[in-house]
């Protein structure tokens, strides 16, 4: 959907080890060789982590206008103003640029060096600290909190297995009242933290809970519109684990089950509606 454009903080845990350990990725590149740029850095920091790239992909995009600025003083808002939101006006802004390197590489000056080095920076990148539950909950939590009150364009993608899966099946703040895990062995004594609700009353954060077996539809929404929007975004997203004493072949089946059973609740707090004078809150299930 955007691994064309695509910068990834990953936090060290189960995601950073199916995502980034050879021989197999995940990731991959299009037919254009255009794909995802992954990192892997601490296990409490992927939000500061990504919330780094979010200001050096800003600071870069600020520079290659400036250069655009001294070489083509009359383009700049063709580059600095364009709209970014949908795939075509992203492909719009990249076939400007690709004809742009092309002109480039014909001069000979250092600015219009710079300027090529720069220039893949025009184009909007998507940032995502992507990390579970026990990063985002539990230890990474203040920075998580810190970097998506900071107003700044960067997604975050929370994989809730509600229990600390890598280090062996440990309660976190995220695991349900009642469920047993290791250190809850007669059952967790307090509710779920509702992260999706603490966020939600910024007001101006992009906040989804999903849960892909249960509704593929509401889980592309969801993506398509934490990408488009142009602020801090949170997607929490129902992730099935061996942890859970289930059969991992039926793991999206479980994610259906546990959306059909009034478990997980899937939603979408969406700020840009509230700015048409529409209700911001979407209840995707019943």
């Amino acid at each position: 959907m955007f691994g064309d454009r695509m910068i990834a903080g990953n936090a060290t845990g189960c995601s950073s080890i199916y995502g980034g350990n050879l021989p197999t990725t995940p990731y991959a590149t299009r037919e254009d060789g255009l794909g995802p740029a992954w990192s892997n850095s601490l296990f409490e920091d992927a939000a500061e982590f990504s919330f780094g790239m979010r200001l050096n992909a800003d600071k870069m995009h600020e520079f290659a206008v400036e250069l655009v600025g001294r070489l083509y003083p009359e383009r700049v808002r063709e580059f600095a103003e364009a709209p970014q939101t949908t795939p075509d006006e992203i492909d719009a802004i990249r076939a400007k640029v690709n004809a742009l390197k092309g002109e480039l590489g014909k001069l000979n000056s250092e600015e219009a060096k710079r300027l090529l080095s720069f220039a893949d920076y025009l184009v909007k990148k998507s940032v995502w600290a992507i990390g579970g539950d026990g990063w985002a909950y539990d230890i990474g939590f203040g920075g998580l909190d810190h970097v998506l009150a900071s107003g700044r364009n960067v997604n975050a993608l929370v994989l809730d297995t509600e229990v600390y899966s890598n280090t062996g099946g440990q309660m976190s703040k995220s695991t349900p009242l009642g469920a047993i895990a290791q250190f809850a062995a007669g059952g967790k004594p307090i509710p779920k933290k509702d992260l999706g609700l603490a966020m939600t009353a910024y007001g101006n954060v992009y906040v989804a809970r999903i849960a892909m077996g249960a509704s593929q539809n509401q889980t592309v929404k969801a993506f398509a519109e934490a990408d488009a929007y142009d602020g801090p975004s949170l997607i929490i997203a129902y992730s099935h684990c061996i942890a859970h004493g289930i059969d991992m072949s039926q793991g999206l089946e479980a994610q259906k089950r546990a959306v059909d059973c009034g478990h997980w609740i899937m939603f979408r707090y969406n700020p840009d509606l509230a700015k048409e004078g529409k209700n911001p809150f979407l209840l995707d299930s019943k």
